[in-house]
């Protein structure tokens, strides 16, 4: 549970067009980015830089049928749920069971086949965590 804490990110299965997009696939992140508009923090530009170089360098995520979630860490696979909140720009992970004590709430920036980019917050910041479908 503590891969899916860090990565803050993610979705109860409504079907809807976004749940179809990011079905069956294996997102992995390619870049960290400070979100637009956050202002100038040289420890936030210097945290999403380290992110990138250490922590996200093998990572993906897969969102499969159930609402099962898998965060996947230099090949060690953790699992929860996942629910598409309001409207599909929001997505809720949750421990196996659902407990929503462990809940971490990802904003959708982007989503369409190919790209899936997410915020999250990691720490004292919100950082963009830029996704491919592979």
């Amino acid at each position: 549970m503590r891969y899916i804490t860090l990565f803050a990110i993610l979705f109860c299965c409504s079907c809807s067009n976004g749940d179809k997009q990011l079905l069956h696939k294996k997102w992995r992140v390619y870049d960290v980015v400070v979100p637009p508009g956050s202002g100038f923090d040289i420890a936030q530009i210097n945290q999403a830089a380290e992110l990138k170089r250490g922590y996200y360098t093998d990572v993906y995520y897969q969102f499969l049928d159930n609402n099962l979630f898998i965060a996947t860490n230099t090949n060690k696979p953790d699992s929860g749920k996942y629910k598409m909140l309001s409207n599909g720009k929001v997505i809720s992970i949750t421990a196996n069971n659902g407990d929503r004590a462990y809940e971490n709430l990802v904003t959708v920036v982007t989503l369409d086949d190919t790209h899936f980019d997410m915020k999250v917050k990691s720490g004292d910041y919100y950082f963009i965590l830029k996704t491919k479908a592979e």
